[in-house]
């Protein structure tokens, strides 16, 4: 109705309008509009709130009171239907003006819906200074209920906490109250208003509980704008790596291998590339196993950071006896320098590296068929810092070599020898009394005797020996070598068949600091396993694998009368039970036994934990 009254004024202004122009008398306006342009009434039935779907209008009930629209005149019928069949947001009018307007176009049936009307003195509360700080302070707008059964539920929800104004009458809604399902709240309220279609407004809140609700408040401030506390919070901004400090980043990209900073993480950004580029990051460079590696990438990384102390090219085919020569010429601060089984280098390589490094303090070059003792020369005569070599399975190394590096490098604590078979006593007696700060000392497989062995006894800071195939070497020898030597921790008897169970006594008494005790292959009993036990306090570590005389009573007594013991190495121990093993390990968890079936047991768990699972289809 009010669309229509609307679109009827609108069209009669456009009309008068144009008739004036034309200088036309305009005849009197027609009755049938109320009002110029739109109209509240389109307004609030055009709001923003959704319509409430149409339903039938409910049946007279005899044992209900009759609803609000019975009253009306047949000639109204329509638009009160129309206006009772809004949703309950339609029927509150925004200001105080528009409900005056509703109030004096309705019927008067339909006009006590909307509550009483203010006086025409009273000041309505829209009229005051809206000016932050003048005037009433801001309220929230109320929440209206829906019905008198909200109401009637939610009692601090329908009271409004404005102190200047009225309470409004909130209409049931056609979809719940008018149908039957307000409840007995609803039913009540319509029976006391005696069937004439006014229900009775719930009562205004009492000034006590308005100060109640005031002090539960606490004294909040009223915000400026409502609609701000509905906002949702702006998510915290994003952490971002980048903003910590370059050394601190530096730290973390030191724990990346050299494949994780060139493939990886050098290709994030380019903050990040030059990170990566820090000189820190080329110092020490492992390029082992790569046959990209050639003599001219050699000579850039060289030529792009001449800082590198440590290089690692061990397996690399492609790089020559020019591209080692390019890198020492470019590094002179080369230490520790690591070449294993690069066959195609000569001694080119290690004199270049001698001449041109002379602080180098770490040359393991084994497994290199073209090394001669005219490297060895060069290393003893101009790198007097060395401390560490190794030169296992280098053939044509000689005594005459080893020599002049023992007497020119005074330093040395670590050397190496293995299938050296020109090495001799000469060398063992040359290191044992030139380098006394010696801590590890191997001659595994080289021609040397008890009696170039027994002059280890000079060493007072030997710590691990490595005396594994030494083809004639005696009981009494070792036993000497561990009375002397009180800090030595960890010696390898390996493949002797000569040691037997009395040495191995002599060892566990004498050998106070000794922790790890090599004896595979051995002529060795279950009698030297109870000796371990017995007088031994600080061997943690036993191998006596294939070891044929070792049955279970051997390794059941060491397991029970050692306090040290973590591991006992039992591999094809054939007179060991695999039954006696597996109760020793529940015995026992502290200990790890070494045989065929636990180490698969172990190599198994280990692939299940990263995350390995069968292949059932293959299965037989």
């Amino acid at each position: 109705m009010g669309h229509l009254l609307s679109k009827e004024a609108s069209s009669l202004s456009r009309d008068r309008d144009r008739r004036c122009r034309r200088g036309r008398k305009v005849p009197p306006r027609s009755r049938s509009c109320f009002l110029r342009g739109p109209c509240m009434l389109c307004f609030i039935v055009h709001s923003a709130s959704p319509p409430a779907p149409e339903q039938p209008l409910p049946a007279g009930d005899p044992l209900l009171p009759p609803p609000p629209y019975v009253a009306l005149a047949s000639a109204e019928q329509r638009a009160a239907r129309r206006l009772l069949r809004l949703p309950p947001a339609a029927w509150e009018p925004r200001s105080r003006c528009q409900r005056l307007l509703l109030s004096g176009l309705l019927p008067s049936p339909v006009r006590g819906l909307l509550g009483p009307v203010r006086p025409p003195g009273e000041v309505a509360s829209e009229m005051v200074c809206k000016r932050k700080g003048a005037g009433l302070p801001a309220c929230p707008p109320c929440k209206q209920p829906r019905c008198a059964a909200a109401a009637a539920a939610e009692p601090e929800a329908a009271a409004c906490q404005c102190p200047g104004e009225a309470q409004l009458c909130a209409l049931p809604a056609a979809d719940s109250c008018a149908a039957g399902g307000g409840g007995a709240p609803a039913r009540e309220a319509a029976g006391d208003s005696g069937g004439g279609g006014q229900p009775t407004s719930p009562p205004p809140t009492a000034p006590e509980e308005e100060g109640e609700k005031e002090k539960e408040k606490g004294g909040e401030e009223p915000l400026e704008h409502p609609g701000d506390c509905c906002r949702e919070p702006l998510p915290p901004p994003a952490p971002d790596i980048n903003q910590l400090p370059p050394s601190i980043l530096l730290k973390i990209f030191s724990n990346l291998s050299l494949n994780e900073r060139c493939l990886s993480a050098s290709l994030v950004c380019k903050y990040w590339r030059d990170l990566c580029l820090d000189f820190q990051f080329w110092k020490q460079l492992d390029l082992s196993s790569r046959q990209q590696v050639t003599d001219e990438l050699l000579e850039k990384i060289a030529s792009r950071s001449q800082n590198i102390t440590e290089i690692n090219i061990s397996d690399c085919r492609n790089v020559s006896d020019t591209g080692v020569c390019i890198l020492a010429i470019k590094c002179p601060g080369l230490l520790r320098y690591t070449a294993y089984r690069c066959k195609q280098l000569s001694d080119t390589s290690i004199i270049a590296v001698a001449s041109q490094c002379p602080l180098l303090q770490k040359v393991h070059v084994g497994n290199q068929d073209r090394l001669t003792d005219e490297g060895l020369k060069q290393l003893g005569s101009k790198c007097r810092e060395l401390k560490d070599i190794h030169f296992g399975q280098c053939y044509k190394i000689s005594d005459e070599g080893m020599i002049i590096i023992a007497k020119g490098c005074l330093k040395l604590q670590r050397i190496y020898m293995q299938e050296n078979k020109l090495v001799t006593d000469q060398s063992v007696k040359a290191f044992a009394e030139h380098c006394p700060e010696l801590q590890y000392v191997g001659f595994m497989g080289c021609s040397v005797t008890s009696k170039g062995v027994i002059h280890l006894t000079n060493l007072r800071n030997l710590s691990s020996l490595d005396l594994r195939h030494i083809t004639e070497l005696d009981n009494e020898t070792v036993m000497e070598i561990v009375k002397r030597c009180k800090n030595l921790n960890s010696l390898n008897l390996c493949l002797n068949w000569i040691i037997n169970d009395r040495c191995v006594e002599v060892i566990a008494k004498e050998g106070r600091n000794l922790k790890e005790l090599y004896l595979v292959s051995c002529k060795i009993t279950d009698y030297a396993l109870i000796a371990i036990g017995r007088y031994s306090m600080t061997i943690e570590t036993v191998d006596v694998g294939w070891c044929k005389e070792i049955t279970d009573h051997g390794a059941t007594q060491i397991a029970q009368s050692s306090k040290s013991l973590r591991y006992l190495g039992l591999m094809r121990c054939d007179q060991v039970n695999e039954a006696t093993v597996e109760q020793l390990v529940q015995q026992y968890p502290h200990i790890t036994f070494s045989t065929v079936l636990q180490d698969c047991k172990r190599t198994l768990e280990r692939a299940y934990q990263m995350g390995w699972t069968p292949n059932m289809s293959t299965a037989s």
